[in-house]
């Protein structure tokens, strides 16, 4: 099946969907005042677009640059420091660091994007000799090397960027490190609303990383039923996954653990949560699929309690437990099935 670009990059942008979500109604880039530009030249490429988006709603959504004779030139209206990532062809993201009223500039070889070199201002420029220092390092190395720059450099945006890259979002994430990291940034910038959010985030998913008890939560289902996250804690395995009813992959995983369950013999407990902005369609989907196990419904969707609690952060997503232990989280669902077997 042949997938746009841009759908693929709906695909990398999913698992930030929530926290994107999350941190944009705070204020960011505007439309007042000041501009940022951004220019360049890339050698080896002559023509093309490339995608860009915020994680901090410098801009909303996904806006496009133009490469034209192998340059390009990009304005928006700004009011406030924040990032930009740029998507290339490859799918390699690079950020970039905004500011009101600054003008930067890219030189980079697009067959080594990796050497990229951004320049114009400070933030950019600390940037540029982070990824020289880091060029050569394997993951452990990058995130002490991230650690140290982002206590050295608490002030930075750079250091915002770091904590997300290398922590928050990194393969096996490390929540206590980022909580830890957010508060000392927070000592030098108490009023960053990004940084605040971050915070939020970060001190809900350490309480839920791998090898840790599942916290204790109570919510209604969408029966009005009140169920406890405790109820799962004597199963030899236990699957909590998030779901909607227009999303295909969380509605086969739904389907998937439901044949799963039948073949466990009661060893294989499942509690969903769903994030539909109606009641009514989840029950239609419920009842034709025939699921009986809980699945907990506040019309909250991403800001519902139970989701924020346990630390999910998408669609689909899932906490994989064994006997009340946390032992995996964000699996496929072949690897789910696989675990449970």
């Amino acid at each position: 099946m042949n997938i746009s670009i841009l759908q693929k990059v709906g695909i990398l942008l999913l698992p930030l969907a929530s926290f994107i979500f999350a941190i944009s109604l705070l204020s960011s880039c505007g439309s007042k005042g000041g501009t940022f530009t951004l220019s360049g030249k890339f050698l080896h490429l002559n023509q093309g677009e490339f995608y860009v988006y915020s994680p901090d709603n410098v801009i909303e959504g996904i806006d496009t640059i133009q490469l034209i004779g192998g340059k390009i030139s990009y304005e928006i209206p700004c009011d406030q420091e924040g990032t930009l990532m740029i998507i290339f062809p490859n799918f390699s993201e690079h950020p970039i660091f905004a500011k009101p009223g600054k003008k930067v500039k890219i030189s980079a070889d697009a067959s080594h994007l990796k050497e990229m070199k951004v320049t114009g201002t400070k933030e950019n420029e600390l940037m540029n000799d982070f990824r020289e220092q880091t060029a050569e390092d394997a993951p452990p190395q990058l995130q002490e090397h991230a650690k140290q720059f982002i206590i050295e450099h608490s002030q930075s945006i750079v250091s915002i960027y770091l904590v997300r890259k290398y922590f928050l979002q990194a393969t096996i994430p490390d929540y206590s490190t980022a909580d830890s990291l957010i508060s000392i940034m927070l000592k030098e910038q108490p009023k960053n609303g990004i940084l605040n959010k971050m915070k939020q985030y970060s001190s809900s998913l350490k309480n839920v990383e791998k090898n840790k008890k599942l916290p204790a939560v109570k919510a209604k289902t969408i029966y009005g039923k009140v169920v406890s996250s405790a109820e799962l804690n004597d199963a030899p395995h236990a699957v909590i996954y998030t779901w909607v009813t227009w999303n295909f992959e969380s509605l086969d995983l739904q389907r998937q653990l439901r044949a799963a369950q039948k073949k466990s013999n009661g060893k294989l407990k499942i509690m969903g949560i769903c994030l539909d902005a109606g009641k009514y369609e989840c029950k239609q989907v419920l009842k034709r699929d025939s699921i009986s196990w809980p699945v907990i419904y506040d019309g909250e969707m991403f800001e519902g309690y139970a989701f924020r609690k346990l630390g999910l952060t998408t669609i689909p997503d899932n906490i994989v437990l064994e006997k009340g232990k946390i032992v995996a989280r964000g699996l496929q669902t072949k690897d789910i099935l696989d675990r449970i077997k």
